[in-house]
């Protein structure tokens, strides 16, 4: 387990922009220079006791994270929990798990046999994180997994990195709203996740978000090598609630829409 949190999202973020070329340039075009605050990264997992939700919380719960808010997907059959740090600059960490026994018995046969090829030793390891796939998987086994939950084949393929980091608009010098984020990302020729609008949410949620297409990397199967959705960039505007503090939660149904920035039809 990480003891310093920065080096934790350091290394996090590093991996990302390996898996994720635009959001280093998105990075450099919404900066200009000046420092991004994250407003949250994104993990997924399965719900399998070696590598549940709660095995990847315990790396943020060691730096003072705390659960704040828990979450159910029903159509693509997700549990996810939000953790917060009393810091509050620090990023906030969105782990969801896939319910992996409400899916067929294929699916599980070939998600139980994936997670026993993990050495326990590695989940509590510092670079769990951000270590990647644990498994041998054959290009077939991922199309197959695909063609039930899109969620399980990018976990398969990807492992265990961030699927996504958000900047926070509301730290984000020069603009002020989500949509003049929004087109000068389509100006600069970034295509967005379009599921429920290219916004997710409003004020009345007290929270919007938008999110790029995933980029297509080149992934090494044991038989092949092909180029698939890895990650995407997420941007969070969150507003007040009455008491003048900002809301840090999530909205279900945008975050349900905001998976499918990894959708391999979009």
């Amino acid at each position: 387990m990480h003891k310093d949190i920065n080096a934790l999202f350091d290394a996090l973020w590093q991996d990302y922009v390996a898996m994720t070329p635009s959001a280093a340039k998105i990075h450099q075009l919404l900066s200009k220079g000046e420092p991004i605050i994250n407003d949250h990264i994104a993990l997924r997992t399965f719900n399998l006791a070696k590598v549940n939700l709660s095995v990847l919380a315990k790396h943020f719960e060691s730096l003072g994270y705390v659960a704040c808010g828990d979450y159910y997907f029903e159509a693509k059959k997700l549990k996810a929990k939000h953790f917060e740090h009393p810091d509050s600059i620090q990023p906030k960490v969105f782990i969801s798990e896939l319910l992996v026994e409400e899916f067929s018995p294929e699916l599980q046969t070939i998600v139980k046999q994936m997670v026993e090829q993990v050495d326990s030793a590695s989940t509590t390891a510092d670079n769990f994180l951000y270590s990647g796939r644990h498994w041998q998987m054959d290009l077939a086994t991922y199309e197959t997994l695909l063609a039930e939950s899109e969620y399980a084949a990018w976990v398969a393929a990807f492992g265990y990195r961030a699927n996504h980091f958000t900047v926070s608009i509301n730290h984000l010098p020069g603009f002020d709203t989500l949509a003049e984020v929004n087109d000068t990302l389509k100006q600069a020729g970034f295509a967005l996740n379009t599921s429920g609008g290219e916004i997710k949410g409003s004020a009345a949620v007290l929270l919007e978000q938008s999110s790029t297409l995933a980029d297509r990397v080149e992934v090494s199967f044991s038989d092949a090598v092909v180029a698939i959705p890895s990650c995407f960039y997420e941007f969070a505007l969150r507003y007040p609630k009455p008491n003048g503090d900002l809301y840090t939660g999530f909205v279900a149904a945008s975050a349900d829409k905001i998976f499918e920035s990894t959708n391999n039809a979009m």
